[in-house]
Order: C-alpha cells, then structure tokens, then sequence
C-alpha cells in the first residue's frame, strides 16, 4: 500500500481547516525600526520550560526576510472584536498599522492595543518546513485580560463559548 494518499492542495486546505485555532497578529521591526505585521493561525506552545512558543510563515511571503531576520516578535492574540485587525494585516497593503493603535514593546516591537493576550518573544530559531519556515521564541513578558478570542476554522470567523459539561 502506498504511504501517501493522492490527494490536491485544495482538499489538504481544507482538511486542515477543520483544525479550530485562535487568530494571531505576528509583530516585528526590521533593521530601520519600521513596524512589520502579519496575520498568522500556525502558532502553538512548544515548551513551559523554558518558555517557548513557535509560528511559521510561507517563505514566499514579501515579509519573510524582515521576519527570518528579526532578532524579537509578538504574538498578539486577537480579541473577538478584532476581525478587522486580522482581515487587515492578512492582506497586501503598504501600511497595515494604518488606524490600529499600538503599544511599544520590548525592542520596540508594536504591541497591538486591545488584544486578549500578547506575548513578548526573542527568537532562539529558524527551521526549514517545506515551503514555511518555523520560527521558535523564547517568551520573555506575557499579558492578558479577560476578553475571549477571535476563533477561525472552516474558512470563517468565529466565538469562543464555554460548553457547559455539567448539563
């Protein structure tokens, strides 16, 4: 039996659409000092000690080389309220920080106001995955609040809501 199904990277979108995550907004600065951002779902933990966490993006993108040369990056863990924010820095636009209000971290990379949790990272590597590369952070400064976040999968926009198990 063949190990590998045939199967397009249509069907493979999909599938892996089915996969809920919560929407990231990834933030940087690049060697001038010039905020950087982009839309991200590829973002999980890795480690609780030492505290690390990963993401990866397309090496195609026009922000790779900023991103793979960044010494710092934020996760900024968007609120439910921040479909727009998402929408915005996932597309090609001179100035994606054009009306979203931002807070200096460290390194001066741009926090985004208003997210439900935001965490502060050095990178510590860069893998090679096929046609992404894996960036791995260490987190440095975390800080959250209590809204819910913005949920995505199947191709769409969604509410985290507790499940009431009890009932």
């Amino acid at each position: 039996m063949n190990a590998k199904e045939d199967f397009d990277a249509m069907q493979l979108r999909r599938v892996l659409g089915r996969f809920f995550t919560g929407v990231t907004v990834v933030t940087t600065v690049d060697e001038d000092g010039n905020p950087w951002g982009v839309t991200a779902n590829s973002f999980t933990s890795v480690s609780l000690d030492p505290p690390l966490v990963l993401w990866n993006q397309a090496v195609s993108s026009h922000s790779h080389p900023v991103f793979r040369d960044a010494e710092r990056f934020a996760i900024n863990i968007l609120s439910e309220d921040q479909i727009w924010v998402s929408q915005q820095f996932a597309r090609p636009k001179d100035d994606r920080f054009a009306g979203v209000a931002v807070t200096p971290g460290i390194g001066d990379v741009p926090l985004i106001d208003g997210c439900c949790a935001v965490l502060q990272c050095r990178k510590v590597a860069t893998h090679a995955g096929g046609d992404h590369a894996v960036f791995i952070g260490e987190v440095e400064h975390i800080s959250s609040n209590d809204q819910r976040p913005l949920v995505f999968g199947d191709g769409k926009y969604m509410w985290a809501q507790p499940l009431d198990m009890a009932g």
